[in-house]
């Protein structure tokens, strides 16, 4: 795990020293942005951020696969990874330490839309809920994880970062419109489809309410990612 918090402090690192990074950023607080303002500063509505936190999935899209589309593909494309692949650093290590340092960017990211709720507070009254706030902000965590994920291992397959971005961006869409996709599909497949559905489970932390069920699900699904990234790096290491 040393070697893996190695490679993720460093590549956390080059996401400041780009202005790639600087840009994501100013795209999600721009949308952020907006979003708080249409809202939740509203006057005479109650104050609270569950359309903001309602629109997460929306929000992470265009930026989760920015972060995530070069983690692996630009060492394939670079030819890096054959010298990143020796002892002892393993392909699990790398993918891991790939993985964790775009997680932080995210959450760094997000970090300072605290200033929303800071803001709710000051200028409501009454003050809004803390409970659907923190709920709110562990479904950010949580979904950036398996966007995240899904990124790392569309990386993990192609040396081409834009094909590796435009793979994230339209999974992530097909998963944010599976509940849609209910509507017009056979009684026998609504079930499958709402077990996949991003949207129906980022509704429930808006509302502050916290299943273990949503938890499992984005935890074992960005985990499942990374394990199939490190498995696909692995492959590609003894081949």
């Amino acid at each position: 795990m040393s070697t893996a918090g190695a490679i993720a402090r460093r590549e956390l690192g080059a996401y400041f020293r780009a202005p790639a990074g600087w840009i994501i950023i100013s795209l999600f607080l721009f949308l952020t942005g907006i979003v708080f303002a249409v809202s939740a500063l509203t006057p005479g509505q109650p104050a609270s951020l569950r359309a903001f936190f309602s629109a997460a999935g929306w929000l992470l899209l265009p930026v989760a696969p920015a972060i995530s589309m070069r983690l692996l593909a630009e060492e394939f494309r670079a030819g890096t990874i054959e010298s990143l692949l020796t002892a002892p650093v393993t392909g699990w290590s790398l993918v891991i330490g790939k993985f964790l340092a775009g997680l932080s960017f995210l959450i760094l990211m997000v970090a300072p839309t605290v200033l929303y709720p800071i803001i709710l507070v000051a200028i409501s009254d009454p003050a809004p809920d803390l409970g659907p706030i923190l709920a709110g902000y562990l479904c950010l965590v949580l979904l950036g994880a398996f966007y995240v994920g899904i990124g790392v291992l569309a990386s993990a397959t192609t040396s081409n970062a834009t094909l590796a971005f435009l793979m994230t961006f339209f999974v992530i869409l097909l998963l944010l419109f599976a509940g849609v996709g209910g509507r017009f599909v056979p009684d026998q497949l609504k079930p499958f489809l709402y077990e996949l559905s991003v949207s129906a489970r980022v509704s429930d932390f808006a509302k502050g309410i916290i299943e273990l069920t949503h938890v499992v699900f984005f935890v074992s699904a960005a985990s499942i990612c990374v394990v199939a990234a490190a498995a696909l790096v692995e492959l590609r290491r003894w081949s």
